[in-house]
């Protein structure tokens, strides 16, 4: 399970830096790499979100055992 965890983070950490990509220099590199609305562009937004959601449970148990 460590490992599933550690790939999602990594996603996550992804999904942030396109997110901080958009918010400082008004770039989008998932939309330059796969294209502006597409399929596969929304399929990504929608991975990393489901991530960043596994990643809060992950926080709150961890939180919960310590």
């Amino acid at each position: 399970m460590e490992t599933i965890q550690k790939i999602l983070l990594v996603i996550t950490i992804i999904g942030a830096i396109n997110w901080g990509l958009i918010g400082i220099l008004d770039f989008d590199l998932v939309a330059m790499l796969f294209g502006d609305g597409g399929l596969f562009t929304r399929v990504i937004y929608t991975l990393v979100g489901i991530c960043g959601l596994v990643n809060i449970g992950i926080l709150f148990n961890h939180l919960e055992t310590n």
